[in-house]
């Protein structure tokens, strides 16, 4: 197996939707956790195995504290106007962390550039481009995709949540392999969510080539209403059956692929 760590500048308690905390980005680009980067940069060097890093993703999202939404936003950040704070801040953030761990010699980390499918708000200068921090800085292209996971959301199929996210992130960069870095549903309505996961595993290999990995996020919890938002792929006999019997197949249990793609 292959770790995959998200590494989230998040102070506790961890609550989203509550703005920058003492592990900010601005913070970061200032030098002031250089020292915490450098250890954490040491002790991965020492695991000495391969591993994929995700620093702050969803960055396109307003939920986590390291969103654009909270470094200037759209605010021009150039002369010509076509660069933003928002973007541009993270952009320094991210490449800050990736040179100071490059540079303690910790060359057994991919780096993963891992955004949520839609952004939040919906407008260009938060779309996943603006945040690209540029393929010295990425080997891996990464997509949240999640289903209903509420009552009151709506149902959603793979297509109508990945096709446009898909083509959106093959246009960041044309050389790197695409991982959907978190997908999962609950089970709303029931009894749709193994075609849910039967249709994840059939499309992702065979409607989108350059997805060449899939992680599927194993949590439930308790909502404020009292009932239960069951992402576990066991939630039920039919999910498991369907998990199961969509990863046998042989292009999900293929050599693990640790560098960019070639160009062609």
């Amino acid at each position: 197996s292959l770790p995959l760590v998200f590494w989230s500048p998040w102070d506790r308690p961890y609550e989203q939707n509550t703005g920058p905390d003492r592990f900010n980005l601005n913070s970061i680009i200032a030098g002031a956790w250089d020292k915490y980067i450098d250890d954490w940069a040491n002790a991965a060097k020492a695991f000495g195995k391969p591993m994929i890093v995700v620093f702050a993703n969803e960055m396109n999202g307003d939920w986590f504290p390291w969103s654009g939404t909270y470094y200037g936003g759209n605010r021009p950040a150039n002369e010509d106007k076509t660069k933003w704070q928002g973007p541009e801040t993270f952009k320094a953030a991210y490449r800050h962390v990736v040179d100071r761990v490059r540079a303690r010699g910790a060359s057994n980390i991919k780096w993963m550039f891992h955004t949520n499918n839609y952004s939040s708000p919906i407008d260009t200068w938060n779309f996943a481009p603006a945040y690209y921090p540029g393929p010295d800085y990425a080997d891996w292209l990464g997509l949240s995709v999640y289903g209903q996971q509420y009552k009151e959301e709506g149902w959603a199929d793979i297509p109508s949540l990945v096709d446009w996210p898909y083509k959106e992130m093959s246009g960041v960069d044309p050389n790197k392999p695409i991982m959907i870095a978190e997908w999962g549903t609950g089970e709303f309505p029931p009894g749709k969510k193994a075609e849910w996961i039967k249709e994840g595993l059939e499309l992702f290999r065979s409607r989108y080539p350059r997805i060449k990995a899939a992680v599927y996020w194993h949590e439930r919890w308790q909502n404020e209403e009292g009932y239960y938002s069951n992402l576990r792929v066991n939630s039920s006999v039919e999910s498991l059956r369907a998990y199961r019997e969509g990863v046998a197949n042989p292009d999900w249990l293929g050599d693990l692929l640790l560098r960019p793609l070639p160009k062609k």
